[in-house]
């Protein structure tokens, strides 16, 4: 199998070296050597200067990990060419387009997978499936918070150029963090409700929102709430979801999630295995993406999943000043 990637920055190196531990052997990568890593420790992989030159090569699946804002042209042109395409998380900075994109994916007969990776986190598979069966009752309301120092991310490079901290590259916190957005919604449902405060707090040298606070309704009635920010020290994400007979709670820092049932006398260790390690999550979304290529089957987070976690996002960012949006069927809403 041939495989291309668009952009080799943090993400793009991670899979670039996750494809050759997992014996792919023929990659390339469209690149200027704009990034201040060394290169030494990759993988051989051929070069391109340019996405209309790497698609000469003809190769099997497109990886884009440039910035947010090229996601959308980057994925049209190489779907066009009949790429299957791994699309890192958001899809794009826009709802603009993605319907034209939907339409090639669908009749080029395309694998889509998003970027999503705490879909494979072993945790959180296991709280999604304890939910399900009801080990904590009826839920009521869940709660994600998630703060990371944007200057510390990436210390070989000046935070401020980042596409994190660029509006005109698809930054902001609500979107370079959307990971809540997709995972609540994959254990909980679909999303009908946004609210949302927040805006550019701190300072730090950014023209997005480093501060969001988005609240949310599920159609099933649960409410929840997702607070995201660039700016603490030490870095936090954490995960509650309370139920009518219980609760789960996870923590990044300890790895496994605390389940309490029988009236809260106790709980159950929900552990990801003793030797995990968090480049488990991205080895298995990339596993995953190839083996769907190769079983002609349904990836584990589709173009439609990663559609409506970006809704959620730009509604949450449009409404800084506490209104909310209601979310349609389709989704076009028509924020840009």
């Amino acid at each position: 199998m041939k495989i291309l990637l668009v952009g080799l920055g943090s993400i793009g190196r991670r899979h670039l070296k996750n494809l050759a531990a997992l014996g792919v052997r023929q990659l390339a990568a469209v690149t200027r050597n704009r990034c201040a890593l060394p290169q030494d420790d990759l993988p051989p992989f051929l070069s391109f200067e340019t996405l209309e030159s790497a698609l000469t090569w003809r190769p099997d699946a497109v990886f884009v990990c440039n910035p947010t804002a090229f996601h959308l042209e980057t994925a049209l042109e190489a779907a066009r060419a009949g790429c299957h395409l791994f699309l890192e998380k958001p899809v794009s900075h826009s709802l603009e387009g993605l319907d034209e994109l939907a339409e090639v994916v669908e009749k080029q007969g395309l694998k889509v997978q998003v970027g999503f990776q705490f879909r494979f986190h072993p945790v959180f598979q296991k709280i999604k499936k304890a939910v399900e069966r009801g080990d904590i009752g009826r839920v009521v309301s869940a709660h994600a918070h998630w703060g990371e120092y944007l200057p510390g991310w990436h210390p070989w490079e000046d935070y401020r150029a980042s596409y994190s901290a660029r509006e005109d590259l698809g930054g902001g916190v609500v979107l370079t963090l959307c990971h809540p957005f997709d995972y609540l919604r994959w254990m909980l449902g679909e999303v009908e409700v946004v609210g949302a405060v927040g805006g550019q707090l701190s300072d730090l040298e950014t023209n997005t929102e480093d501060t969001a606070l988005v609240s949310l309704r599920f159609e099933s009635g649960v409410v929840g709430s997702v607070y995201l920010d660039y700016i603490s020290k030490p870095a936090k994400h954490t995960l509650q979801i309370i139920g009518t007979r219980g609760r789960v709670e996870w923590d990044v820092d300890f790895g496994s999630a605390k389940m309490y049932t029988d009236n809260g006398r106790g709980f159950d260790a929900i552990s990801p295995g003793k030797f995990f390690e968090r480049n488990e999550l991205f080895l298995a979304e990339v596993a995953d993406f190839l083996d769907c290529i190769k079983n002609d089957r349904e990836p584990a987070c589709n173009l439609n999943d990663g559609i409506r976690a970006l809704e959620i996002a730009l509604a949450a960012k449009a409404f800084w000043g506490g209104q909310v949006v209601f979310l349609q069927e389709e989704y076009s809403t028509g924020l840009t």
